[in-house]
């Protein structure tokens, strides 16, 4: 681990740790949630899921079962037709790649020098013990519809380490793949790019700084457009998130990750459009758990 490599070995894996392994000559990477005894659980497509609906379901395929039909894992069974979130062995999981563990709670100086984005974040984790419930929780109620740029395998392990969803419409997800792709064609096609300088190198240069800065602001631990969203309100009501962005209130819900009141989002989760902007900004609180947030009492403003 450092910041070069985020390589480990099996013997360092603790239970709660978000993990990956490269696909297809390192074009992307596959991650998923270690929950112990060998077992990982991830969200997949199985080759039967729609995504973007373009050339990229093809090429990144990164979530396919190591193992084919005719030639089931032992340890699994046939997973070559599963999709959304499933446990596998730490094996198949890999898929004859080696492991890496993600990296959370890093400084902005080595989130920018980690140029490959789906590595690490600037948001912290939670508790293992949070992470292995929403995980397994996940497991039994799925994760909504696999989408590359907006609900993929990383959003997947990024929501049970730290909780956050955005929740806005109008960008990617909490993605660091999917956001590094994005910043790499906006600093590639800016037009600004064509004024600033004429020379190769300035370009270089510019293009770079763009790219970096662009990776940086979409970070889920520096957007201010995430919530911190309890696994159980996620289930129950999946729309929830789309109808709270479509408020005309939703600006007012924009804090720093892990300091939205969380009874309170619930609260305009379920009544969608009653959000008063006096009582949102009133939302400032240090975070906690998802279960002792459910507890806290917020008295409203009259």
């Amino acid at each position: 681990m450092g910041l070069f490599s985020n390589r480990i070995d099996r013997e360092e894996l603790k239970p709660g740790d978000h993990i990956y392994s490269w696909r297809e000559a390192h074009i992307y990477a596959h991650h998923g949630i270690y929950v112990g005894e060998g077992e990982v659980i991830h969200f997949t497509r199985g080759g039967q899921e729609i995504g973007t609906g373009t050339i990229l379901d093809r090429l990144l395929l990164s979530s396919s079962p190591t193992h084919s039909a005719n030639n089931p894992c032992p340890k699994c069974g046939d997973q070559s037709n599963l999709n959304g979130v499933i446990s596998s062995c730490l094996d198949c999981f890999l898929f004859g790649g080696h492991l890496y563990r993600f990296e959370y709670g890093v400084s902005p100086a080595f989130f920018i020098a980690k140029a490959r984005g789906g590595t690490c974040t600037l948001a912290p984790s939670d508790l293992p013990e949070d992470v292995l419930c929403r995980a397994r929780y996940l497991l039994e109620n799925g994760f909504g519809v696999y989408n590359v740029f907006k609900n993929n395998c990383e959003d997947f392990a990024i929501y049970c380490k730290t909780g956050l969803l955005v929740i806005t419409n109008i960008s990617v997800g909490r993605s660091g793949q999917a956001a590094s792709y994005v910043a790499a064609v906006s600093a590639v096609v800016s037009s600004p790019l064509r004024f600033l300088t004429t020379s190769f190198s300035g370009l270089a240069l510019v293009g770079c700084s763009m790219y970096c800065i662009s990776r940086l602001v979409s970070d889920i631990g520096v957007r201010r457009d995430v919530a911190k969203v309890p696994v159980e309100r996620l289930i129950i009501n999946p729309s929830a998130l789309d109808e709270l962005a479509n408020t005309n209130e939703v600006n007012g819900l924009i804090e720093p990750p892990g300091s939205t009141n969380i009874n309170e989002v619930n609260r305009l989760i379920e009544r969608p459009g009653s959000a008063n902007i006096n009582e949102v900004n009133r939302l400032i609180e240090p975070p906690g758990l998802d279960e002792q947030a459910k507890t806290n009492k917020v008295t409203k403003e009259e």
